[in-house]
């Protein structure tokens, strides 16, 4: 009954949104379920945005929000036909998906985004990763899949009472960068259109935000843990990683470190065991990086290094005392 109601209020406001709406800027509600509400907000927090439909005020709780966009001018004076929910969340760049999404709760974000997080397993054991798209793409790291072929990917479905777990076992790898410990995954014949996640932007990571990563800690699945951003830029061996005292332990690697939005800023790799709150992340940056250079690190069968060769230096011919140091000299 309730959701009979407000399919009514949606096309309530389709029809009268241009005149309630006089001299105030209208803007389009996406609900999780699809619908689309146009109307002016008169407020917004973190609990509910309020509505205004001009003989009424709506209250629309923020976890059934998925995004609040720009009404779009209609052209030609014609009726402006809704637009799916995926074409109001943000823009495709190549294979993944980003938006600009407003911060809410813990909670809410992981109602709203935690079905995009998966288990990868192989016989050396299992990790975790998250969908980039409705293909069924996907991030893990390189070291959760190294050396091994026969992966499997479960993803947990929403479903009544919970969630229900799918096993997809025929996954296809198709890039890997060992350096920046990443690998890209595709679950191959799924039928159907995935959940996914959207990949954010260290420009707008701030230490001391909070953040939390979703994963499958000793097999432990859908863990969260929450946290905040210790530093955005810490050096180990060469590669930056985000540091964040959200707790990860082994399971967690491969799967993401997300923000209030919702947004996934890093790829959760490694942390120490025995020291809590220094755990790091791969900054999304990188990430984004790595797909949009994605054929370079193309994964073949017949060369599973995936090119990647470092020749050695040549030895001494002389092995005879080093020459004497000539010092420059001093005009």
């Amino acid at each position: 009954m309730a959701r009979q109601t407000l399919r009514n209020l949606a096309v309530a406001l389709v029809l009268i949104g241009p005149v309630v709406a006089a001299g105030a800027e209208t803007k389009v509600v996406t609900l999780r379920s699809g619908t689309q509400l146009r109307a002016p907000i008169l407020k917004q927090d973190d609990q509910a945005v309020f509505l205004d439909l001009g003989f009424d005020v709506l209250r629309v709780p923020r976890a059934q929000v998925e995004t609040i966009q720009e009404e779009k001018p209609a052209a030609s004076g014609t009726a402006q036909p809704p637009e799916s929910p995926q074409s109001v969340l943000g823009g495709t760049v190549g294979l993944y998906r980003i938006a600009s999404l407003s911060k809410t709760t813990t909670e809410q974000s992981v109602a709203r985004f935690g079905e995009a997080v998966v288990m990868v397993s192989s016989p050396a054991g299992t990790g975790s990763g998250f969908l980039i798209n409705p293909d069924g793409h996907l991030i893990t790291n390189y070291h959760v899949i190294a050396r091994e072929t026969l992966i499997k990917v479960t993803v947990f479905q929403r479903a009544a009472g919970g969630f229900e777990q799918k096993k997809y076992e025929k996954v296809k790898i198709l890039a890997f960068n060992p350096f920046a410990d990443l690998a890209l995954l595709k679950i191959e014949e799924a039928g159907r259109a995935f959940p996914y996640a959207y990949l954010g932007d260290m420009s707008r990571v701030a230490v001391g935000e909070t953040v939390f990563a979703i994963g499958n800690p000793l097999g432990l699945t859908r863990s969260v843990s929450q946290g905040i951003v210790s530093t955005t830029n810490r050096d180990f061996e060469g590669q930056l990683y985000i540091q964040t005292t959200a707790d990860m332990n082994p399971g967690n690697s491969g799967g993401p470190l997300f923000n209030l939005a919702g947004e996934v800023i890093g790829v959760t790799s490694m942390g120490y065991l025995f020291y809590g709150g220094l755990n790091f992340a791969i900054p999304v940056d990188t990430v984004k990086r790595f797909l949009e250079n994605v054929d370079a690190f193309a994964y073949s069968e017949d060369n599973p290094n995936a090119g990647f060769r470092y020749l050695q230096p040549g030895g001494r011919k002389d092995h005879g005392p080093a020459p004497a140091t000539k010092l420059p000299q001093i005009p």
